[in-house]
C-alpha cells in the first residue's frame, strides 16, 4: 500500500468514534453460541447488527485458573482483553465481518483446547441505537 492508501486509512480511523470493551452502552448486537451455525449465519440473522459501525468481539471460554495469566499472556499481543471468571471473556474492538469472526471463533477454539479448556461461543457488542 503506497502512502496515499495509508494516509486515507488514518484518516478514516481519524473519523470513527472510540469504543471501549467497557462502554455501559454496549448491547449485544449477535450472538454464536451453535458451533453447527456459520459466523456468517450468525451475522445475517441479526437486524441489530449495523457492519459498518465498531463492535466489541467477545468469546465466552472456560480456562482452567492455573492457566489464565498463560492465556493472557498469549491474548495481549494482538489487543485482546481477558476478564477471567467461571466463563472467562476475551474481547477486543473491531469491525466485524464473517471471516473474521471465523477465524478468531478457531483461534479461540484452539487456544482453549491447549490450555485445557473450551470455547463456547461469541457473541458482538455496540452501543444500542
Amino acid at each position: 500500500m503506497g502512502l496515499l492508501g495509508r494516509l486515507r486509512d488514518w484518516l478514516r480511523r481519524q473519523d470513527e468514534p472510540a469504543l471501549s470493551i467497557d462502554d455501559p452502552a454496549l448491547v449485544v448486537v449477535v450472538e454464536a453460541f451453535d458451533i453447527a451455525e456459520a459466523d456468517s449465519a450468525a451475522l445475517a440473522r441479526s437486524p441489530q447488527w449495523r457492519a459498518d459501525e465498531l463492535a466489541v468481539l467477545r468469546h465466552h471460554v472456560r480456562i482452567p485458573a492455573d492457566q489464565v495469566e498463560r492465556a493472557r499472556e498469549l491474548l495481549t499481543p494482538d489487543g485482546w482483553v481477558l476478564v477471567a471468571g467461571d466463563i472467562s471473556h476475551i474481547s477486543r474492538v473491531q469491525k466485524l465481518d464473517a471471516l473474521h469472526c471465523a477465524q478468531e471463533r478457531s483461534r479461540m477454539a484452539s487456544l482453549a483446547q491447549r490450555l485445557g479448556g473450551e470455547a463456547l461461543g461469541w457473541d458482538a457488542l455496540q452501543p444500542a441505537r
